[in-house]
């Protein structure tokens, strides 16, 4: 359990740009210590994102819950947010108008851009894996159409309302509407 809070409290440590940006080195670590398989991460990283709450903080909580239960989901949370909490605690207590120094600013201009390249990667990396079972060099690409045909009714759904609405469709009822499609198409109903 030890190794379970000392890894998520690096990932928190060096994680900038939010849970989005945290993604890539979280699945990195989480292969690395074989705690969870590429196809394992991505389901848990839809669970995150479809549940209340921070994403980093949700996944720390699931990927911990599956090695330890509850115990295990509590260290890993804490481990992910420790960092964070700690900074921000000195930050505010500390050092009032810190954006304003040069230093501070330089910092923020050069972490942007690489919290832009993790999201896009954990982005690319998924779309590969979900809609073609590709998750490492080598493997053999195997076109998941069920997968296409929800990401394109989505896709549809979503203009359609944006173009005739003139709204946008909240999230929750996209991933309601693409759960009730997966278990059409997976087989668990009907």
């Amino acid at each position: 359990m030890l190794e379970l809070f000392l890894t998520f409290l690096k990932i928190g440590a060096v994680s900038f740009g939010g849970g989005y940006g945290m993604i890539s080195l979280l699945q990195e670590e989480v292969l690395l210590h074989g705690w969870l398989t590429s196809e394992e991460i991505l389901n848990f990283i839809a669970v995150s994102e479809s549940t209340p709450g921070p994403i980093a903080i949700n996944m720390a909580t699931f990927v911990g819950s599956s090695q330890y239960g509850f115990i295990g989901g509590l260290i890993a949370t804490l481990g992910v947010v420790l960092p964070s909490f700690l900074i921000i605690l000195i930050i505010a207590s500390v050092i009032k108008g810190l954006l304003n120094f040069a230093g501070v600013k330089a910092f923020l201009g050069g972490v942007r851009p690489v919290v832009i390249a993790l999201i896009i990667s954990t982005a690319f990396t998924m779309f590969l894996s979900v809609l073609f079972s590709f998750n490492h060099i080598g493997d053999q690409i195997l076109f998941d159409y069920k997968a296409v045909i929800i990401l394109a009714f989505l896709v549809a759904t979503n203009l359609l309302v944006k173009k005739f609405a003139k709204k946008t469709l909240s999230p929750i009822i996209l991933i309601l509407i693409s759960a009730v499609l997966g278990m059409i198409f997976y087989g668990l109903i009907g």
